[in-house]
């Protein structure tokens, strides 16, 4: 959308009031992501009334979920546009379009010639390599929102990720709502670990991390990549959701909670170094306080690097809802607390392991605390959703890969000194600009800010 916006002269600004069009970006997966959509779109109105703007658009999930119920409720939003609708905010900037452009969500999906504006700080890029997902998972509604899965051509991607880094990006990071199944609805033997491997080899290329690995078909040869190829990641995104064998089959997980034990063991055996995120859902419909307790004993064991913990969200159209013995929000809010005051203990553990080690670590630029202090993250530390290194005792441009000194550790970050004896790897390096920029629109080109 970014990519399109500015092939049609609108710029992408940093201030709201500076916009003439406003783009809501929306999630309609669970009650939380729900609310924020709506108060950010709420929000986004008031500057119909005292900004810039001239067109407010909402797009994404909630909207492909609820575009009746939003347009009836929202008259203050001028076009609605849902999940697999990008290319239409083309007809919506060119003042063509009708207000209600909720389309089917197995229509699209991205290709390498699709415009695109990178809005990644520090040299790192996400490429979607499928949308949509085939599973049917008690407690999810995105099959239903995003369609069936449908991925891309390996030669596609390749093209994708070969522009990328010829413009200075080092880290990719593939993604999809099903990354491990990809190639298997393109039905010509096309698979996880021979995409991986053509994008790994693209020259320039420094770092390749995978997200959202499903533990049922991890396959040897993926493991092999992972622990073997200089530029895949030792980094294992992984949503096992459970462990408790009962609450595995009711959330239609297709596993049991043995396999996860010996998957765990092999990928640690296996793949030396590795940082293994994984997320888990407490308060699932039927989760009794001993399954839970399984639920602790396996984290404990385990150890992960990373954790995220979801309280379950009771959504009408998951085959969850019907199910009774539902858990008390109290239950599911304590269960919650405590799964990461465990997690927390252990990422405290493992990150003071760290003080005293070089690591390289890509800088992303000026914290968003303070702009005099530069951040960047090491190898194990995903963008966004797992903690940072905050960098001092140098000077280092965003974009490029340094080394640096531990010296300090919290329960989620890292404090380091940039060794300025060793050259940095750049990527973007002088050319970058951070995406948080405010563009001036003095010259008379319009200007869209996304949120």
């Amino acid at each position: 959308m970014l990519g399109t916006a500015r092939g049609q002269g609108f710029e992408h600004v940093e201030a709201a009031d500076d916009a003439e069009v406003i783009v809501v970006n929306t999630c309609g997966f669970i009650d939380g992501a729900k609310e924020e959509s709506i108060n950010t779109i709420l929000e986004m109105a008031e500057y119909k009334k005292q900004g810039s703007c001239k067109k407010l658009v909402v797009t994404g999930c909630l909207s492909q979920r609820y575009s009746e119920d939003l347009a009836a409720g929202m008259p203050e939003v001028d076009h609605f546009l849902g999940s697999s609708d990008m290319p239409k905010i083309a007809h919506v900037l060119e003042d063509k379009a009708e207000r209600m452009l909720v389309g089917n969500p197995a229509d699209w999906v991205v290709s390498a010639n699709d415009p695109r504006t990178l809005s990644t700080r520090g040299a790192s890029a996400y490429v979607k390599i499928a949308e949509g997902c085939n599973r049917k998972c008690s407690f999810c509604v995105i099959p239903q929102l995003r369609g069936k899965q449908r991925s891309r051509r390996i030669e596609d991607v390749v093209e994708e990720v070969e522009r990328l880094v010829d413009s200075g990006v080092l880290e990719i990071n593939l993604i999809s709502q099903d990354t491990v199944s990809y190639g298997r609805d393109l039905g010509d033997g096309t698979h996880l670990a021979e995409l991986v491997r053509r994008v790994a080899d693209v020259k320039g290329l420094k770092w390749l991390r995978l997200f959202y690995l499903y533990p049922e078909k991890m396959t040897d040869g993926l493991i092999e990549l992972i622990a073997d190829h200089p530029v895949v990641l030792p980094y294992v995104d992984m949503p096992i959701q459970h462990a408790a064998d009962g609450m595995l089959r009711r959330m239609r997980r297709g596993h049991g909670g043995r396999r996860l034990y010996d998957l765990v063991e092999r990928m640690r055996t296996r793949i030396d170094g590795l940082t293994f995120r994984t997320a888990f859902i407490v308060g699932h419909p039927g989760e009794t306080p001993e399954e839970f307790q399984e639920l602790v004993d396996f984290v404990q064991w385990a150890e992960f690097d990373r954790v995220g913990v979801f309280r379950y969200s009771d959504e009408e159209e998951a085959h969850a809802f019907s199910l009774g013995e539902k858990v008390t929000s109290q239950d599911s809010y304590n269960r919650a607390r405590r799964l990461m005051s465990i997690q927390r203990k252990i990422s405290k553990r493992k990150n003071k392991a760290l003080v005293g080690k070089r690591l390289q670590v890509l800088v992303e630029g000026p914290s968003q605390e303070s702009e005099l202090v530069l951040v960047g993250r090491h190898r194990g530390q995903a963008p966004d959703i797992d903690g940072t290194v905050f960098l001092s005792g140098g000077e280092a441009l965003p974009g490029s890969l340094v080394e640096v000194e531990i010296g300090q550790a919290t329960d989620y970050d890292l404090l380091g000194d940039i060794d300025e004896r060793v050259d940095p790897i750049f990527g973007i390096g002088k050319t970058y600009t951070r995406p948080s920029m405010v563009h001036s629109a003095s010259d008379g080109r319009r200007v869209l800010r996304t949120v």
